[in-house]
């Protein structure tokens, strides 16, 4: 049975279980990330510190995602999942207990991971329960909105809860929102494990690199994650600039990450109408365009209008290329190539917050955003070129049923 035509309550709401423990877990992430930046600023700390905080989010998720992607191979969604709650809910834990730059440090090494190594089992989890590259594009739609969400709740809650109760109580916060990711991921049905041909060999890892449309989804995959990465680095350091409260902060980086929501709500019932290659191209040309007038944006409001801008740009896109990415590779490995994804996309994020806090410093945060502005807009004509060869034949369908 396909997931567009089960009809029994059970399966009809596992995807929408599987969404919202992928909330829990991601929104204390999102918190964290805004959170631990804005009180080393408050605390004197440098754009190059905060930059190196924020690459540490990414740092463990570089290590982590290809075993991550193996084991999920091996063990499935469950397994994988309670483990990152776990460590997730202590990372925040530590902050609250010692908010002391260090300790923040390990705490975003922490949640970083967890929140990466479980996405890589959800996605691979709901890829496999698909039939169809229509149905592809769907059911990582309705799984993108989870990020989107969180990343509007945590940041928005963690600058209200510093504004009134303080920096403990946002991270204690934090430190209880994973908790709840187990609830309702604790009921999902694992899907079976993937046969193997008899005497077939694993490929290597890099193996996968070999074919070009592999290398180009990278490519554009690593430019777009940098488009991520440069507005959570940037908007903090613009708002701390002109005075902006920590509630204005969390609602400009809430409402890029709403936006982003809305075109992943919208993404499903035009699925089957639009391609990934256009999706993605034009998403990366808008956002040039938007990178190029962001730093002009004097306002919190003015800002937030770009945020919303350019969260539908960049929302729509991470649909468009997991959809892709479990067209080209073979089932067997598609954790495998989840975690390569991730990992290639981490390291950037490890290094060009540390890239934009050098440049903030010296050369100023607005041609940040340009430079940025211009190289993914000249990865717009790859992006046009990620087509892939066949669409997606046969798959397991009974994986987001639940008890």
């Amino acid at each position: 049975m396909s997931l567009a035509t089960v009809a029994s309550p059970g399966p009809r709401f596992a995807l929408a279980r599987l969404i919202a423990g992928h909330v829990c877990l991601h929104a204390c992430m999102a918190g964290m990330r805004m959170a631990a930046p804005l009180m080393a600023l408050r605390e004197g700390y440098s754009a190059l510190a905060v930059g190196f905080l924020l690459a540490l989010f990414a740092l463990t998720q570089v290590f982590l995602a290809l075993p991550a992607g193996r084991y999920a191979d091996r063990h499935g969604l469950k397994r994988p999942v309670g483990l990152c709650v776990t460590v997730a809910s202590a990372g925040a834990g530590l902050a609250f207990a010692l908010p002391l730059f260090p300790v923040l440090c390990l705490s975003a090494l922490m949640t970083g991971g967890a929140t990466g190594v479980a996405s890589i089992s959800l996605q691979r989890h709901v890829g496999r329960a698909a039939q169809s590259a229509t149905e592809l594009k769907k059911v990582f739609s309705w799984l993108a909105i989870g990020p989107a969400v969180s990343n509007f709740l945590g940041p928005l809650t963690a600058g209200l809860l510093i504004d009134h109760s303080g920096f403990r109580a946002a991270f204690l916060f934090m430190a209880v929102l994973p908790l709840a990711t187990w609830f309702w991921v604790r009921r999902t049905v694992e899907l079976p494990p993937v046969t193997q041909l008899e005497g077939a060999k694993r490929g290597r890892t890099w193996d996968l690199l070999r074919e070009p449309l592999m290398r180009r989804l990278m490519l554009v995959n690593w430019l777009l994650s940098s488009c991520w990465d440069v507005h959570t680095f940037v908007v903090p350091v613009l708002g701390h600039e002109r005075g902006f409260s920590a509630s204005q902060i969390g609602a400009i980086l809430g409402a890029f990450a709403l936006a982003a929501t809305l075109i992943r709500i919208v993404l499903p019932f035009v699925a089957s109408r639009v391609h990934e290659w256009v999706v993605v191209s034009g998403a990366m040309l808008l956002t040039a365009a938007l990178f190029a007038v962001y730093p002009l944006m004097v306002s919190a409001l003015a800002m937030g209008s770009c945020s919303v801008l350019l969260g539908l740009a960049l929302g729509s896109v991470q649909p468009m290329i997991m959809s892709t990415l479990h067209q080209i590779t073979p089932e067997a490995r598609h954790g495998e190539a989840l975690g390569l994804r991730l990992m290639a996309i981490n390291a950037s994020s490890v290094v060009m917050p540390l890239l934009f806090g050098t440049a903030g410093a010296v050369v100023g945060v607005q041609l940040v955003f340009w430079s940025v502005g211009l190289a993914v807009g000249s990865g717009a004509w790859p992006a046009w070129l990620l087509r892939p060869v066949k669409a997606l034949e046969g798959s397991q369908s009974a994986g987001l049923r639940s008890r």
